[in-house]
């Protein structure tokens, strides 16, 4: 039932004064009023009667009743209709100590490095390489620190024989006395004296009979020792005494490293930083006494610190990682020290801040595993790519995934990919392509192993590449065949898997093409649609047959990373870029909003990026840095290896290309298959005599293929009226017409 609540003054504050009373009778106007009241009023009176807050006097039980069963009904208007009031908020409910334990986080019984093999050898070497420096720092330096030493022995004998008569005299109270003398209070001087003659009483037996035990030793030594050990002894005392004796500003030993104590980090610290941020949802927060709260203990995380932070409502991690210079100028860090993040699996407003010892871009970077002699890898396997802040190593898997780098100029994306393609042909049995389409040879380290390379963006180069990206796309097609082909006892799962990579006869060997300045290709005019056309269904379709493209792009745009290629990617390195627009292109959608922003990095931070799509939420990586001499006998390595497996094909093998396959005239072509008496043709019957009339060139092309080529003459499919010759039907599909490509070929001239 919906009635409407009273909410006027008499219902929620009592009666008005000045109003009709909510008594059970009415009093007489006559007598409300306190004139009316007789001064000399019955105890009876008085207690039936009270004054209201207007001065008025009224009846408690009007009408002499005596009992709530005799006051009379009253006038009262009724209440007006509302609607009833409900509790929305749930009761408080406390969870179970079973559901409290099931949704906790246990934390390690031990330390990490406890458990640990690679943390435990890492520390242990650390201790050996520390103390072997040490020791050998300081053996080298023995023939000075001894006659330092000793030369400021007699300077350190002078300073104890000084303190010790200090210590002895009682000293240090001295001015207490003649404080007390120069104040002519000759109670307190007495007294005071009588206290230091007992205190050097009782001190002055302990240092004579020292005294007389060093004359005893000295004595003994004269007699019974030879005079060489004599003055050995002396020498190495004298020492020793210059050694303890030196001043904290010089002393006889220098460090053997140099160490920089960084300051412990603290909830008040982080607190004062976050305030002097100026971001207002944080400021009003704390202007209303809520504060940020930390749901774990501030404690140490590698070679740093990390903070779990719980923002204020309405406050984002991506608030914080906005202004990354200004927290870490708040914190009195280096940029490149600092580095917060968020938490998006807990909520939006948890950040998670690691505050490092050393500058990330700056820090000592483990060594490559994969640099060592004989190294191999299984690209169906992760491999070490780079260190997170902490310096530990984050695995990437190149198979079933392409990949898009971006960054702006010179910040180590072309060196990047080069790391990339080096762990690619680190497995004998890949097919590697390399394209430097910058030109200047980054990727040269990689000719000696790669089947097909490609440097500079000449007509000659693009050619090329574009002869090699068509052989591509063909075994692409060639591998669905097989893949299809197979028993599902063989292969289960439609896809390459290691055990059908290594079988030969099937030559499903993992492929990886590494294209540096991508755009490039793109935006070709005469070949970028093609090759956009071929990248793309790399993309989608090449991963689960064993094929993997890694493009990188300095210019993260629409027309640089085309949305069929950057929507498919599932690997992506973001080194700094500009703007969000640039950020969501080559990490994905709405990745800025999530705060994952590779705008906070700082110049200086070459190499470092963030990584997405290796686990579950992208992760700050800095890549591994090998300069072209490292990169040339990792390279040469593989080709070892290739060459003791017979896997050295293409340009690793000297095999040239054939460059005219790739100066094709579609146009000319597809004029030359019309017959005489034949105005128009479907597409599909083009694409057919097309293969009948250039087999190796045109082979395998549809009619989607045939529009991209005569794209750019400005000829378009549309509806053609043409019979088909087995069904003898006449129907309207996608064609062509002689006059519209005439007319294009007379324009092109």
């Amino acid at each position: 039932m919906s009635t409407t609540a009273d909410h006027t003054p008499e219902s929620v504050n009592g009666p008005d004064p000045e109003g009709p009373l909510s008594v059970n009778s009415t009093p007489d106007p006559s007598t409300n009023t306190p004139a009316a009241t007789p001064v000399n009023a019955t105890s009876d009176d008085t207690a039936n009667t009270a004054v209201t807050r207007g001065g008025n006097v009224v009846p408690i039980r009007p009408d002499t009743a005596r009992t709530p069963e005799e006051i009379p009904e009253q006038d009262r208007p009724a209440a007006d209709d509302g609607t009833v009031v409900r509790l929305v908020d749930p009761p408080a409910t406390k969870a179970t100590w079973w559901e409290s334990a099931g949704n906790a986080t246990a934390r390690p019984l031990v330390a990490r490095w406890l458990t640990s093999a690679e943390e435990f050898k890492s520390r242990a070497r650390f201790l050996v390489r520390y103390a072997a420096h040490t020791t050998a720092f300081h053996a080298l330096r023995v023939p000075v620190y001894v006659p330092t030493a000793f030369l400021r022995s007699f300077g350190a004998t002078g300073r104890l024989v000084a303190r010790l008569r200090a210590w002895v005299y009682d000293a240090e109270s001295h001015p207490v006395r003649m404080n007390a003398r120069d104040r002519s209070d000759a109670e307190l001087y007495m007294k005071l004296r009588e206290i230091r003659n007992e205190t050097v009483r009782r001190r002055m037996g302990p240092v004579m009979f020292a005294v007389c035990v060093l004359l005893a030793i000295v004595y003994l030594c004269i007699t019974f020792v030879t005079p060489f050990w004599n003055w050995t002894g002396l020498v190495v005392a004298m020492t020793l005494v210059g050694w303890w004796g030196a001043p904290a500003d010089k002393p006889v030993a220098g460090r053997a490293v140099d160490s920089v104590k960084t300051p412990k980090l603290t909830s008040s610290m982080i607190e004062d930083a976050l305030c002097s941020l100026g971001i207002g949802g944080l400021n009003q927060a704390y202007a209303k006494g809520k504060r940020i709260e930390f749901p774990n203990p501030i404690a140490r995380d590698g070679d740093g610190w990390r903070a779990d932070v719980d923002l204020p409502l309405g406050v984002t991690a991506g608030d914080i990682i906005a202004k990354r210079d200004e927290l870490s100028s708040a914190l009195r860090r280096q940029i490149g020290c600092v580095w917060p993040e968020g938490d998006a699996k807990v909520h939006e407003g948890r950040l998670v801040l690691w505050v490092g010892d050393v500058d990330m871009s700056k820090a000592k970077q483990k060594p490559w595993p994969l640099a060592k002699p004989g190294a191999t890898v299984d690209l169906f396997t992760a491999q070490p790519f780079g260190t997170d802040q902490r310096g530990r190593w984050v695995p990437i898997t190149l198979m079933f995934a392409s990949m898009v780098i971006g960054a702006v100029p010179r910040m180590g994306k072309t060196v990047t990919l080069r790391e990339l393609l080096l762990i690619a042909a680190l497995d004998p049995r890949a097919v590697l392509y390399a394209y430097d389409l910058k030109g200047t040879g980054d990727l040269s380290p990689l000719g000696q192993c790669a089947h097909g390379y490609g440097v500079g963006d000449d007509p000659e180069d693009i050619e090329r590449m574009v002869v090699e990206m068509r052989e591509l796309r063909e075994e692409m097609r060639r591998r669905t065949k097989v893949i299809r082909n197979l028993p599902e006892s063989v292969c289960p799962d439609n896809k390459v898997t290691p055990e059908l990579a290594a079988r030969k006869d099937l030559r499903l060997a993992p492929i990886v093409v590494g294209v540096d300045e991508c755009q490039v290709w793109f935006e070709h005019p005469e070949h970028g649609e093609e090759l956009e056309e071929i990248c793309t269904d790399l993309v989608k379709r090449g991963p689960a047959l064993g094929i993997t493209l890694i493009l990188a792009t300095q210019r993260p745009d629409a027309k640089s990373l085309p949305t069929g290629i950057s929507a498919n990617a599932i690997l992506r390195f973001c080194l700094k870029v500009m703007g969000q627009q640039a950020n969501d292109m080559v990490l994905g959608t709405s990745q800025y909003k999530s705060g994952v922003r590779a705008t906070m990095f700082a110049r200086s931070d070459r190499g470092i990026g963030y990584l997405a799509g290796e686990g579950d939420d992208a992760q700050i990586v800095r890549s591994v840095y090998k300069d072209a001499t490292d990169a040339k006998k990792i390279a040469a390595g593989a080709r070892a290896r290739r060459e003791a497996l017979g896997n050295i094909t293409g340009y690793a093998a000297g095999e040239a290309v054939d460059v005219e396959a790739a100066r094709l005239d579609p146009l000319a072509d597809t004029i030359a298959v019309f017959q005489r008496g034949e105005d128009k043709l479907w597409s599909d019957a083009i694409v057919t005599r097309l293969a009948e009339l250039r087999p190796g060139q045109y082979r395998g092309w549809t009619a989607q293929n045939l529009a991209t080529a005569l794209k750019p003459y400005g000829v378009k499919p549309k509806q053609v009226w043409d019979t088909d010759p087995e069904t003898g039907k006449g129907a309207n599909r996608n064609g062509y017409t002689r006059d519209a490509l005439t007319t294009a070929k007379n324009n092109r001239a």
